[in-house]
């Protein structure tokens, strides 16, 4: 607007508190992935799972419902660590394909359309921009892996008693660290992804390279030199490695703190590639 039409009006509506101020980012985001039906169905496929382990919690508890479909208790499958253990599996695998299909687009987007300077001229900083994109995924992977897996565990302790909940205690805990785990190095491979792969469709057969290739990759090496340390190379394997360790059934593969040091390498250096990356301008040299 022209000087002096003198116009202008300062802001004088409410100021959100300034931690809190990159949960618009989410919130748009949010908004945009709901509109797709198909996630709405897949996010309703997700919940299957959960719900039949529930059924098979209630199942030993429950002689009536057993003698109603004529199936011996003796054929279910226990509660025990190998039971939430595959319950994590089945739903990690869920959660990749969440990440696969809403990550790569979460800063492909601003990147290709040169809008960070755009974020970045409002008040948060580029830590709490990434913190924002990453809650997208954090909320959501959250919402299918640990939050039904403790509360099966919840279920189960309610269901057998007290005390069966402080002896498994650690089967809390495994689901729980297993979890954020996987969730923590697959947001921020997919946000690195999304953020030097300008193009959604192509991070997302970056995606499938890093898991799918490297692990191929990684199973060629273990096979020609008769090793295991073909798996530091493979996502998934070192995964399954960490998971084992933690529910109580360890892997014949490398030590198990060599997978953890693998995996905090990886996130490391996916936060030193959203470093490079997110920045409010661009040298083109």
């Amino acid at each position: 607007m022209a000087v002096y039409e003198r116009t202008y009006r300062r802001y004088e509506g409410e100021l959100t508190p300034a931690r809190s101020r990159f949960l618009i980012l989410p919130r748009y985001a949010y908004q945009e992935v709901f509109k797709s039906k198909a996630f709405i169905a897949f996010l309703a496929l997700c919940a299957l799972s959960p719900l039949g382990f529930a059924i098979v919690i209630y199942l030993h508890h429950n002689l009536q419902a057993l003698k109603a479909i004529n199936l011996p208790l003796d054929k279910l499958v226990p509660i025990d660590a190998t039971f939430f253990s595959i319950f994590v599996t089945a739903q990690s695998f869920l959660a990749f394909l969440l990440a696969f299909a809403v990550g790569p687009g979460l800063i492909s987007a601003d990147v290709r359309n040169n809008a960070l300077p755009l974020y970045l001229s409002r008040p948060f900083s580029r830590s709490e921009y990434v913190l924002g994109k990453m809650s997208v995924l954090l909320i959501l992977l959250s919402a299918i892996t640990w939050i039904p897996g403790l509360l099966l565990f919840l279920l189960q302790t309610s269901l057998e008693g007290t005390s069966w909940g402080f002896e498994h205690a650690g089967l809390a805990w495994a689901i729980l660290a297993s979890c954020w785990e996987w969730i923590l190095v697959l947001s921020l491979l997919t946000l690195a992804l999304s953020a030097w792969v300008k193009w959604k469709p192509v991070a997302r057969i970056a995606l499938l390279a890093v898991f799918f290739v490297t692990r191929g990759f990684g199973e060629a090496v273990d096979r020609v030199l008769d090793t295991e340390w073909g798996s530091l190379v493979s996502l998934g394997k070192l995964n399954e490695i960490v998971r084992a360790d933690l529910f109580g059934t360890p892997l014949v593969s490398i030590p198990v703190w060599t997978a953890w040091l693998a995996l905090g390498l990886v996130a490391l250096a996916c936060l030193a590639m959203l470093a490079r990356r997110v920045r409010a301008y661009e040298v083109v040299r």
